[in-house]
């Protein structure tokens, strides 16, 4: 969906930031990949800040990613039906033991890409999966076949090795892997490629990952919903978004875990529709450098795969500082809180901890905003049945589960920023909202508009794509008959630093609102169902006729949100989600692995295989990348949303 007339790019100012000048024109777009590429360089003190290199984490002191000793016994794994069924942790152990191999392992899951994924480049229903929006069969099987190289020699020489080496995954289409497209769920951004690894594929890489390909997305980044991709329990169902192929591919198996991408729900959402185990990290906690930006600010990069251990594994390697590419990650302790690998022992694991229901979580049901209600009301019966179980299982390994008001999202006293309506500027005839004041800014910074503009004067699109490119990425200001990508600077290039100052201050108090909010009810974090009842089929209706109103909430305040299966409804995942303050992934993260590790049933559970349609569907690369209307993933196209919502 295209950008609303009040949205652009914009600014120029100075600011004082720990005593330090830090210039808007200090952060400049690098190229991780040809148009709209997001790797960011920041001049502190008059020099560059070293950054530490793609491959490395600066916060694995004191973690040792590569200790055998976490992984199981070979002896103790228990016997899966196939390869494919193993967890990552499992696989690690079987690999070093040489009962597996990287290549078999890869080409398990090219078979079933072959099977069961249907064409590539295909931007609709393509009668399978479509959770691959292309693969890159040759790289994989070489990578894979190093990784077994190594792994030989240290079976030889007992060296240690990541624990990742050798593990075959996928890389959301919005993140640059070096000379591959980058197409952000668009053909129009056909021959835009990735000129280097983004700084999460990097590291990756030098784990021993073995990258599969790209998984598809929704167009541009967008729907939270999706309708591209089949859900992984039955592909008539939507699959969430907008990492659609990235929440299907670990829980199809057809990888065994996949990178997704967030600004408002991308991650949790396609991870809940397909009771995949994802994490949301908090803002800095990982690089965003390489990935094709939605609202920088908002912009997150996570994992998802089966099980809690598996993606926790993965946010360790991820993670840590990366200050020439994305100062965000300045924002984060170094060395940053352990993450844990394992569960912790004994029958009580929770003992201690106070997990929150908020009752002002309003949820929207059929289009319409349930204020006052509890969302437990909303509930579909399935879904209910399921969080009842859930907080009583809880609650058996030792948590105390309340119900507390958290913060009504619906009060301007208590939410000055996101969804607010008031206006603190207009800018070439366009108002600017609070939201609008950060966001717009922040897409200046990284050339959000002027990226596109350069690949489409490259000669490299066609005039439908620039045409499609400007709608989408461009502004239309009021009394211009056309979105050009000169009114979206020029938009943004009015909001002045006073009113840029404004937004963000009304977002830290947001920020403190809830933080105060958990604290004064003694609440170590929170439990929510972010989609309450059974989802919608992909040809039609509401994706989601139930779900958190204000789902984009903890991409405002910054904060981690895990997700992850706690049972079923008519044949399809039923899910639940932890959240709470920013750098709190250790809390959250432990809490769900104690959680699966005590009820493993969800996790391991696998679908049935898809049936290939009996005839050929159409050749879908033709078909407009633009999904139907849906929740958004844009915090400015969703606030309009809530708005709407409210009446």
């Amino acid at each position: 969906m295209g950008q609303h007339e009040d949205t652009g790019e914009a600014g120029r100012i100075s600011e004082r930031t720990g005593g330090v000048t830090l210039s808007r024109r200090s952060l400049i777009s690098g190229a991780g990949t040809a148009a709209a590429g997001t790797a960011l360089a920041v001049t502190l003190g008059g020099g560059v800040a070293k950054a530490s290199s793609p491959g490395t984490s600066g916060s694995d002191k004191g973690r040792d990613l590569s200790d055998a000793a976490s992984l199981p016994s070979v002896r103790d794994i228990p016997r899966r039906s196939r390869v494919v069924d193993y967890e990552i942790f499992e696989l690690a152990a079987l690999l070093r033991a040489g009962k597996v191999s990287s290549v078999e392992l890869t080409e398990a899951y090219l078979e079933r890409i072959d099977k069961f994924n249907g064409p590539f480049e295909t931007y609709g229903n393509n009668g399978l999966y479509n959770a691959f929006v292309r693969v890159d069969r040759a790289g994989a099987l070489a990578a894979a076949r190093a990784a077994d190289k190594r792994l030989a020699a240290c079976r030889r020489s007992g060296d240690p090795l990541p624990l990742l080496w050798g593990i075959p995954m996928g890389i959301k289409d919005s993140i640059g892997i070096k000379g591959l497209p980058a197409q952000n769920g668009s053909p129009a951004f056909a021959g835009n490629l990735a000129l280097q690894d983004a700084t999460v594929v990097g590291r990756l890489r030098a784990a021993g990952v073995v990258l599969l390909g790209s998984t598809i997305c929704s167009a541009f980044s967008g729907s939270i919903t999706g309708t591209f991709a089949g859900n992984a329990w039955n592909t008539a169902y939507v699959p969430g978004g907008s990492s659609q192929g990235s929440g299907v591919a670990p829980v199809a198996r057809l990888a065994a875990a996949c990178i997704g991408e967030e600004t408002g729900g991308s991650i949790i959402m396609p991870s809940a529709a397909n009771g995949a185990s994802g994490i949301k990290p908090s803002l800095g906690t990982v690089s965003i450098a390489g990935v094709m930006p939605l609202s920088p600010g908002y912009d997150l990069l996570g994992p998802i795969s089966r099980s809690a251990r598996d993606s926790a594994l993965i946010l360790a390697t991820i993670l840590g500082p990366d200050p020439v590419n994305d100062p965000q990650t300045l924002s984060a302790p170094d060395p940053f809180p352990k993450i844990p690998l394992s569960p912790r022992r004994g029958r009580r694991p929770l003992q201690g901890m106070t997990i929150g229901i908020p009752q002002t979580d309003w949820m929207n049901v059929g289009g319409s905003i349930k204020v006052g209600v509890s969302p437990q009301s909303t509930y579909g019966a399935g879904h209910l049945a399921a969080f009842n179980r859930l907080t009583s299982q809880l609650q058996s390994l030792g948590a105390k589960v309340i119900l507390f008001p958290g913060l009504d999202m619906t009060d301007p006293s208590q939410n000055p920023y996101f969804a607010s309506s008031e206006v603190l500027a207009t800018v070439d005839g366009s108002p600017v909202s609070p939201s609008a004041a950060v966001v717009n800014s922040n897409r200046y910074e990284v050339r959000f508009a002027a990226a596109v503009a350069d690949f489409c004067t490259s000669g490299i699109p066609s005039a439908a794509a620039v045409a499609t490119l400007t709608s989408q990425y461009g502004r239309r200001a009021p009394g211009e008959p056309a979105a050009s990508f000169a009114g979206a600077d020029r938009f943004n290039g009015g909001i002045s630093g006073a009113v840029r100052y404004e937004g963000e201050q009304r977002r830290r108090r947001l920020i403190g609102n809830y933080t105060r909010a958990l604290r004064d009810h003694g609440v170590d974090f929170m439990l929510v169902m972010s989609i309450g009842d059974v989802i919608g089929q992909r040809s039609g209706g509401p994706g989601f006729p139930v779900y958190r109103a204000y789902y984009q909430v903890p991409n405002a305040l910054g904060w981690p949100m895990v997700s992850f299966p706690i049972g079923y409804a008519q044949g399809l995942a039923v899910s639940a989600q932890f959240w709470g303050p920013r750098f709190a992934e250790a809390d959250i993260t432990q809490a769900m692995i104690d959680y699966q590790a005590n009820f493993p049933e969800y996790h391991n559970a696998a679908p049935p295989d898809p049936t290939p349609p009996a005839t050929a569907l159409p050749n879908a690369r033709a078909l407009p990348s633009f999904e139907d209307d849906g929740p958004s993933n844009d915090p400015l196209i969703g606030e309009d949303e809530v708005r709407a919502a409210l009446g």
